[in-house]
């Protein structure tokens, strides 16, 4: 997407490394926007949020992890470990006080990554077609065994991608991915929780999103799906309830109904 009014591009020097971002300064709560795999911070959804929240003075912070867009690194050398580090170095470092957290596909992964580490300050999930455990349960599992032979003795295998060119599958990426998953036991993690999700994502299945609601610890968890939406949600109607969905925590959070003050809100109810 064209990038013609957005905030100027800089770097964060991490171990060797440098990590592009963009920010806007603006009150708190802030948004942080994490994005997917082999996306980078140009993308539509990332340029719309940082709009929304200019608009209403919110700060908000975009960044590219390491082998994606120009951030230093080999796309092939990353790992969800990387990567989920990445993202914290730049909440860290690029934010204060409590934030909203915004992940789109693996970014939704990092999200909860980076809310297990920093509870206190997140106020607020927003997941878009979140997709932890995708190194797990949608390549592993379904290679089949010459597939997975050739990714353990040559290190990588590349697949076919309808985003352009194929996808490299490492060794590392999958080795490392099991390290972090999170669909496997209870997600202790309070804060309100928003998870939009298409119902005709051909990536991620949008049950993917209910495996995270049934995991999470809070009652106050809320799936959207989107009948005719695809994977990118990217259509205007979905930035609309994208921009309406962090704008509804923002305002929750600074009324006070938000997790900012470690408590989480027990609404309990799903969208459809």
């Amino acid at each position: 997407m064209t990038d013609l009014t957005a905030s100027p591009e800089n770097t964060l020097a991490r171990e060797g490394a440098t990590i592009a971002y963009r920010r806007v300064e603006g009150s708190t709560p802030g948004v942080i926007f994490m994005g997917g795999f082999k996306s980078d911070m140009t993308g539509t959804k990332a340029v719309a949020l940082e709009s929304f929240c200019r608009d209403r003075g919110a700060a908000f912070v975009r960044f590219d992890y390491q082998g994606h867009g120009t951030s230093s690194g080999r796309f092939d050398e990353g790992s969800i470990g990387l990567w989920a580090a990445d993202a914290l170095a730049v909440f860290d470092q690029l934010t204060s006080g409590p934030q909203i957290v915004v992940g789109s596909s693996m970014g939704g992964w990092i999200m909860l990554l980076t809310a297990l580490a920093r509870p206190d300050r997140v106020a607020g999930l927003v997941g878009i077609a979140a997709a932890p455990d995708f190194t797990e349960d949608l390549i592993w599992s379904t290679l089949d065994e010459d597939d997975r032979a050739t990714l353990l003795e040559t290190g990588a295998l590349l697949k076919p991608s309808d985003y352009g060119d194929p996808y490299p599958y490492t060794r590392r990426l999958i080795e490392d991915g099991r390290d972090h998953l999170l669909l496997r036991a209870p997600i202790p993690l309070t804060c309100p929780t928003r998870l939009l999700h298409g119902m005709r994502d051909a990536d991620v299945p949008w049950r993917t999103s209910q495996r995270i609601a049934e995991r999470l610890a809070g009652d106050d968890v809320r799936i959207t799906l989107i009948k005719d939406g695809d994977h990118r949600l990217s259509r205007d109607q979905d930035i609309a309830l994208l921009c309406r969905t962090v704008g509804d925590l923002l305002d929750g959070v600074r009324s006070g109904s938000g997790c900012g003050s470690g408590t989480a809100s027990r609404s309990g109810s799903r969208s459809a």
